[in-house]
């Protein structure tokens, strides 16, 4: 069983490029960009993340025209991310509908096509004023280590 201060975890922090934020991640990160369509919705994606073994830790990042898109881009986000892994969602809790920052977190188990072994999704997805952040681990169920995901994801902060 891997944990957080195993030797295979070099954690540093990592910010933001474009949409600030800053959040530890495991290895060195590679950042990429991309056009998404969150449910109609055309956004500009940066991704930063960093491969540890089978797992990948990944942020990513996203403004939108105003706060209410932003909030429904993040059911757009979660949907998108199941279906990716062809999972089922697990367990899911999700911030009060006025509560600022929005936020969402799943946990979900699928096969992509093609795949040979089940992944393991935990995911947060964040809303603050515009801005969108999708924090995602993904892996093999058995070899997601959950102290590393509890390290990722509590380190987040959003700018």
């Amino acid at each position: 069983m891997l944990n957080a201060c195993s030797p295979k975890f070099d954690w540093r922090e990592a910010h933001g490029t474009g949409i600030p934020f800053s959040i530890l991640l495991p290895a060195k990160p590679t950042s990429s960009t991309r056009q998404l369509n969150l449910d109609g919705l055309p956004v500009t994606m940066t991704m930063t993340a960093a491969d540890v073994g089978d797992v990948l830790f990944a942020v990513g990042a996203a403004e939108t025209p105003d706060p209410a898109a932003a909030v429904r881009a993040l059911a757009a986000m979660k949907t998108a991310l199941v279906r990716n892994i062809g999972g089922s969602i697990r367990r899911e809790t999700a911030s009060a509908p006025a509560a600022l920052p929005a936020t969402i977190d799943v946990e979900a188990l699928g096969a992509p096509a093609g795949g040979d072994q089940s992944r393991l999704l935990i995911a947060r997805f964040i809303a603050v004023d515009k801005r969108v952040y999708q924090l995602v681990v993904v892996g093999k169920e058995k070899t997601v280590p959950r102290e590393a995901v509890d390290t990722f994801l509590t380190s987040f902060k959003p700018a």
